[in-house]
């Protein structure tokens, strides 16, 4: 807390002026100005009236008979502001707000530990101030639909514990930044009434699985509590597989042709900023960088003609580096104009205003897949990080990892828990919920377990039929991964049982997900019944022939429903996953090597 006192040492002589009445000029941008938050000095709740950096008086009732709107009924109070119906003013606060001031009683000096009016933010200049008191007049949401909220931050100011001063860039206000004064409250996170009933329908009786990739995610659920007896086993197969094609619900989130568009349109906006931020630079700093081949052969041509040679203004070749390689100026030492400073805060307010949409979208997709698959979800423990060393551009369009993330929250939230299986002891994509193992590639986004092969003959999307696998996966310790295992039986007689394919659920998304709208770039959404089907891209040359065994998971451990290798009469046909790796020698074999035992 004393960085406080230390920053404002510096700070606050452009906030009061001095004996002759001026100001310092506005805080200087830099390195050591650059400050994004100033934490306040929290409240003490053993001594009353304790001085504090910044503090909140006034109440939110005194804030409401101030400032009420003209068709409110008289003795309105707060919480009963708080239910009328959305849409309705609740206060009539004027264009600019009047400052008040402290109360004076008795004689003596305004006391703000006696001040009961609208809400303001005091700021006392320390413990030892003696220029007057910094008084910021606060304004709340004038409409109803805010109240809830702001009657359970600043109804009770006895739970109000300190006030932090955070500044952010924001090309749009004056001077490019924003001042906030940000309230702790020692309250729990505020939960509107709607989020709550939702959360309180979340189904208890399904049990959930999840396949993230780069480009979608699956889900699909299965009932726990309605057959129980077919879990026993003291069903008949016809009645597992009524109860599996009405109680199996499936969901595919993707990304939609207007979201793909909109993305394309905000990274063309991001690339032109970026180019324009480098020609800034270096017009700027045209001696810490080389002329480009085509700048070079231009000279050389005016010259051989005898002309004049002519001044580039923006070089296009690489920095000026010495001979390990290292700039001769670092970057950050540069000189940079207004306009790359300009550029550069509207780069970053775009930056942040994408995230944004990206985490509030994420939000509300896991919220509905909560509601629809219930909180108790089950998905592969993989690197999302390694995935963007492969697939950069593809999951920086569908964010699956902000997707996962806010679906962990949600689950959590309500009263479930999203449990990860480690891929080595399950390898979902690579088996059939009969057992039997059935390698693919990549490149093959279709499940067949055939029947000439002595499968089960279950035909439906690879996404699909993992994650309703990992809907049956057991776990002797919930926190472990590695723990967990595919019960085979079960999802055999649930999944299997109604003949070659489970009709819809494991074909196309059976529960579709609505695609919410807020804002102009976001994480994936949509469903896979609403969304046309794009063709993939051309494989590349090392996805061509077998698949490897990092890329098909053949390396997991054998599963105990796993088949025996099949034979052909004395020969016994080798499973990839028993395949031989080929051995590479850095000299030539020995002769008898295919003579060894």
């Amino acid at each position: 807390m004393h960085l406080a006192d230390e920053v404002w040492a510096g700070v606050e002589r452009h906030l009061f002026p001095d004996a002759s009445g001026r100001r310092h000029g506005l805080p200087r941008v830099g390195s050591w100005w650059e400050f994004t938050r100033i934490p306040g000095r929290a409240r003490s709740h053993t001594m009353a009236r304790k001085w504090e950096t910044f503090r909140l008086h006034g109440t939110l009732a005194g804030h409401l008979a101030a400032h009420a709107a003209p068709d409110l009924p008289e003795g309105l109070t707060p919480r009963g502001a708080a239910g009328l119906p959305p849409g309705t003013s609740v206060l009539a606060q004027p264009r600019v707000m009047p400052v008040p001031a402290a109360p004076r009683t008795r004689g003596r000096k305004g006391v703000w530990w006696e001040y009961g009016g609208p809400l303001a933010l005091v700021f006392a200049g320390g413990p030892d101030g003696v220029r007057g008191d910094l008084v910021v007049p606060v304004r709340l949401p004038q409409g109803a639909g805010q109240w809830p909220h702001l009657v359970h931050a600043l109804d009770d100011p006895q739970a109000w514990h300190k006030v932090d001063l955070v500044r952010r860039r924001d090309p749009a206000a004056p001077g490019g930044w924003v001042y906030e004064a940000h309230l702790m409250v020692l309250k729990p996170a505020f939960v509107p009434a709607s989020t709550a009933a939702r959360r309180a329908k979340v189904p208890s009786g399904r049990r959930g699985g999840v396949d993230g990739n780069v480009s979608n995610l699956a889900i699909v659920s299965v009932p726990t509590n309605v057959p129980a007896a077919v879990f026993a086993g003291l069903e008949t197969p016809a009645g597992a597989a009524e109860v599996a094609s009405s109680g199996v619900a499936s969901s595919v989130v993707t990304l939609s042709a207007d979201e793909r568009a909109r993305i394309a349109r905000r990274e063309r906006k991001r690339r032109g900023r970026q180019r324009a931020l480098e020609r800034s630079r270096r017009a700027s700093n045209t001696a810490q960088y080389r002329l480009s081949r085509r700048q070079r052969q231009r000279q050389r041509r005016r010259q051989a003609a005898g002309l004049a040679a002519k001044q580039v203004q923006v070089p296009g070749g690489p920095r000026v580096t010495r001979a390990d390689g290292k700039p001769v100026r670092s970057p950050r030492r540069d000189e940079v104009s207004k306009t790359y400073r300009r550029i550069r805060a509207r780069h970053a307010a775009a930056s942040w205003r994408a995230a944004q949409s990206r985490a509030t979208k994420a939000r509300q997709i896991a919220a509905q897949i909560v509601a629809v698959h219930g909180a108790d979800l089950v998905i592969e423990d993989c690197r999302i990080t390694a995935w963007f060393r492969l697939w950069g551009r593809a999951c920086a369009r569908f964010t699956p990892g902000t997707l996962i993330t806010a679906l962990d929250h949600q689950c959590r939230a309500a009263g479930g828990r999203l449990l990860r299986a480690s891929t080595r002891t399950t390898a979902l994509s690579q088996h059939c919920p009969c057992g039997r193992r059935v390698p693919k590639p990549l490149g093959v986004r279709t499940h067949h377990c055939r029947i000439e092969d002595g499968g089960c003959g279950l035909t439906g999307d690879r996404d699909l039929v993992a994650a309703a696998l990992a809907a049956f996966i057991r776990f002797d310790d919930c926190d472990d991964p590695s723990t967990a295992r595919v019960d085979y039986q079960t999802s055999r007689r649930v999944l299997c049982s109604g003949g070659p394919g489970l009709p819809g659920a494991l074909t196309e998304s059976t529960a579709p997900i609505p695609t919410p709208h807020t804002g102009s770039s976001g994480a994936g959404t949509g469903s896979a019944a609403a969304t046309p089907h794009t063709p993939r891209r051309k494989t590349r040359r090392r996805d061509r022939g077998a698949a490897s065994a990092r890329r098909t998971r053949t390396s997991t451990v054998p599963t105990p429903d796993e088949p025996p290798p099949p034979t052909t009469g004395r020969a016994v046909v080798t499973p990839d996953r028993h395949r031989p790796r080929t051995r590479l020698f850095n000299k030539p074999p020995p002769q008898d090597l295919l003579n060894r035992p």
